[in-house]
């Protein structure tokens, strides 16, 4: 059975993450935390499929104030072909140039953290980001397949891949051609970058929210209304503490109450 194997093969990919990847998710997290609780922030970007780590982070249950997902719609897609199409947005991720222009809107300032994820590592967007981020003092963190690192020649100019950028590098522990499903044709099926994504993007999370509640920080958590006890505007607040956060570098109003 196809599914099994898939089951098979992505349980092994979490695998080797949790045992080769643990110390470094450690590392990640401290970071993270150590920005947040400092009221600084830990920025989170990816283009083309990820960008779904990066929907996923914040907001959503169990997540909490700190985070700032980046969004460009030129480098997401709503459409398969035509205008906001996969060939657009291919395109545009390769070239360089173009991220600057959209990173100068955020106030990236050391001692905030960016997180950049891309299975290849290897398109302008991505590289460029980090890059960017670590010219400003950020502690740069970047997500991405080191098997493809290792057999794929650098594309940008730089000569780096987003592997060879920044602080630390989280090994996504997929193969370079990501499909992991071998069905009897040239071609394998079913692919295995997102699941690593969003595995390490959750990991992350629990690791610097653990991390901030062991010192004594009050999250500002974004809960689901299923959870017994949460009052009915709760999430409304999580929202408002977000928007001050985000337009402010001032301390939030419950941490000065």
């Amino acid at each position: 059975m196809s599914a099994k194997n898939y089951y098979q093969q992505i349980s092994g990919v979490l695998g080797s993450i949790h045992t080769t990847q643990a110390a470094k998710l450690e590392q990640a997290g401290e970071a993270m935390a150590q920005a947040i609780a400092a009221r600084k922030r830990v920025y989170l970007f990816g283009s083309g499929h990820s960008v779904i780590p990066v929907m996923d982070v914040f907001p959503r249950y169990g997540s909490f104030v700190g985070f700032v997902p980046l969004y460009d719609p030129r480098l997401m897609w709503w459409n398969v072909v035509g205008p906001g199409g996969a060939r657009e947005l291919l395109w545009l991720e390769r070239s360089e140039g173009y991220i600057k222009q959209f990173l100068q809107s955020w106030p990236l300032d050391p001692g905030d953290c960016m997180v950049v994820f891309s299975h290849g590592g290897l398109n302008a967007a991505p590289v460029e980001c980090a890059l960017y981020a670590e010219q400003r003092g950020l502690t740069v963190i970047t997500v991405s397949s080191h098997a493809n690192a290792a057999i794929a020649a650098a594309t940008h100019s730089s000569g780096k891949r987003l592997s060879d950028v920044g602080h630390i590098a989280l090994d996504n522990c997929v193969a370079p051609e990501d499909s992991q499903v071998d069905v009897g044709r040239a071609e394998k099926v079913a692919a295995g970058s997102t699941m690593a994504a969003v595995f390490i993007a959750m990991a992350l999370v629990a690791e610097t929210g653990a991390r901030l509640a062991a010192r004594g920080f009050d999250l500002t958590t974004f809960v689901s209304p299923n959870v017994a006890g949460v009052e009915k505007d709760h999430n409304l607040r999580v929202f408002d503490t977000y928007t001050r956060m985000l337009y402010s570098r001032t301390p939030r109003d419950h941490d000065a109450a």
